[in-house]
């Protein structure tokens, strides 16, 4: 995108070809000041661009980037040759854009850092969008798989279970202490569902992932919730069954 810049004109005429003045969000602004969001001086906005620095270079070409009025911007590899400064700027850009970015990127802290929602092709074949950037779609997954291996471990332990019963084997007597278990579970599965349905609500909102709350961390702990709540449920069950055939 550098060759799109003219070495012989400044940045200023490179952002802002004639006038002063740039309109930004509905607001005029003078473009020494625009400048200054990009971390030119007022000396270096009026700078040539053949003695600007590669890191520069991209500052002036985001400059001309956000100047103009769109509510869609479309990116392919952004991050490419982009130093800290440049880099954190275009992150504080994008999250301030109040328009819709398509973005293809194969830096994840970047992806995960600017992303409200994540376009995946899935192994199947099947296309989805999961809310928020890569960490996300990675906690997604292991929530599929582990879902997956939860079901199959329930399918075989029916079968089991089945199996005893077909062979007459006569369930053990329930103790003091498995009999305070079966009171106390339906109270545990409430709460773990409760919370479950609280952090799902966070994890759906879009402004959640602006914050750099730790979604990632909220995700492990949703994660963890689901796989005691299918144990509370299994062992409920069991106690059930137990309780009812005595």
């Amino acid at each position: 995108m550098r060759e799109q810049l003219d070495e012989s004109k400044t940045v200023w005429e490179n952002v802002l070809p004639t006038g002063d003045v740039v309109e930004v969000d509905g607001r005029s602004v003078h473009i020494i000041t625009y400048l200054q969001n990009f971390l030119f001086t007022p000396d270096r906005a009026k700078t040539k661009v053949s003695v600007l620095s590669g890191g520069e270079r991209n500052r002036v070409l985001l400059a001309r980037l956000f100047s103009r009025s769109a509510n869609l911007l479309v990116l392919d590899e952004p991050t490419n040759d982009l130093d800290v400064e440049t880099l954190e700027l275009l992150e504080e850009l994008l999250i301030d854009f109040p328009g819709t970015v398509l973005l293809i990127c194969h830096d994840r802290t970047f992806l995960n850092n600017v992303a409200s929602s994540t376009i995946v092709f899935a192994e199947n074949g099947e296309v989805r969008e999961i809310v928020g950037g890569y960490d996300e779609w990675l906690n997604e997954r292991k929530l599929q798989e582990d879902d997956a291996r939860r079901k199959a471990e329930t399918a075989k332990a029916e079968r089991l279970a089945k199996s005893a019963a077909e062979s007459g084997t006569k369930p053990a007597k329930m103790s003091f202490k498995e009999k305070q278990e079966l009171q106390q579970l339906p109270g545990l599965i409430e709460q773990k569902e409760l919370e479950i349905s609280q952090i799902e609500q966070k994890l759906s909102d879009p402004d959640f992932y602006k914050t750099g709350s730790g979604a990632a961390d909220l995700a492990a702990r949703l994660n963890q919730l689901e796989e005691e709540l299918m144990i509370d449920l299994q062992r409920w069950e069991d106690l059930q069954t137990r309780n009812g055939q005595q």
